[in-house]
């Protein structure tokens, strides 16, 4: 039975990113929102109009509640879903993105509501009673990402913030993967190096085709999980089999919080110390939230993905 742990971020990941990332203006002033002037985005939902800079955002995202507070617009934020972990000092609530009560949500007196998802109806419940509504699904690779931060910076009024963010989030992640191609210091190429990313210990994983899996095909690397069973899903559950059988030289532990795993526990599982991953130490533990979140510490899951591949190509 698959665990709430994979259930929650397949509901969040699997999802696709349509028709984000272009934003216009009312009455062609390129403002982006300043001086409380009106504000077009095209969201997933649509062309969404803010009448002026909103001060009550309320997010049923967690990663697009980072992203308000990464580029200044935290003080906007009046209330956050319940799985919004950071950073410190958050407006947590009991609000879910994943069972969202627009009642519940109303009570917040919110001027924009920013979602990832439109479940239950949510979206037209509240466009009924006239709040903007940005609907900004997970992406399916990283300018989709990079056009949401855009939108949220349209949005709010911090055009400028969001560009700034964006930019130094390419920067850092063209270095990170720049840093591990073959040659690079010096190293000669290798052999192209396989990988396992785990979502929970029942061994739910994710295929290339995802928005995680695109992250790691940033560095060249193969996944184990392509040829399973069920993988055109993108978040197949593979058997204890087939994943000795595939024998990753990476593993990649995104279910450390959750399912408390790391390179001991791994170990002790029938069959994994015979693992190359294992026997190489090239098991991975990874922050579970920001290995599942497409936002502002997305440099830091690709950071550490370009450590354990040079890492393991210096051994190759």
């Amino acid at each position: 039975m698959r665990s709430l742990r994979a259930a929650v971020l397949v509901g969040v990941m699997a999802l696709s990113a349509a028709a984000c990332g272009d934003t216009t203006e009312s009455g062609g002033d390129k403002a982006s929102g300043a001086a409380g002037k009106p504000v077009t985005v095209q969201a997933a939902n649509g062309a969404v109009t803010i009448p002026a800079t909103p001060k009550r955002i309320v997010s049923l995202s967690p990663t697009h509640t980072e992203t308000l507070f990464a580029i200044g617009a935290g003080k906007q934020v009046v209330a956050a879903d319940e799985y919004s972990t950071f950073p410190a000092g958050v407006p947590k609530t009991k609000l879910s993105g994943f069972k969202p009560n627009a009642e519940a949500i109303i009570g917040y007196k919110p001027d924009l509501v920013v979602l990832s998802d439109d479940l239950d109806g949510i979206v037209k419940a509240l466009t009924k009673v006239k709040i903007p509504v940005l609907l900004e699904p997970a992406p399916t690779k990283l300018d989709e990402a990079y056009d949401e931060i855009t939108d949220l910076g349209q949005a709010t009024g911090r055009a400028a913030d969001a560009k700034k963010l964006t930019d130094g989030m390419r920067t850092s992640i063209q270095q990170a993967v720049a840093a591990a191609k073959p040659g690079a210091a010096g190293k000669p190429a290798g052999k192209q190096l396989s990988y396992y990313h785990e979502l929970d210990n029942q061994l739910h994983t994710v295929t290339s085709k995802t928005f995680i899996g695109q992250v790691y095909g940033l560095f060249g690397l193969s996944n184990v999980a392509d040829k399973a069973e069920k993988a055109a899903g993108g978040y197949p559950q593979l058997s204890r089999e087939y994943l000795l059988k595939s024998n990753p030289d990476l593993i990649f532990l995104a279910d450390t919080k959750c399912c408390g795993q790391n390179e001991a526990a791994v170990a002790k599982r029938s069959g994994w110390q015979d693992l190359t991953a294992v026997k190489d130490k090239s098991v991975i533990p990874l922050d579970d939230d920001i290995a599942s979140r497409w936002g502002p510490r997305l440099p830091e899951f690709v950071k550490v993905i370009g450590a354990a591949v040079q890492k393991a190509s210096a051994g190759a």
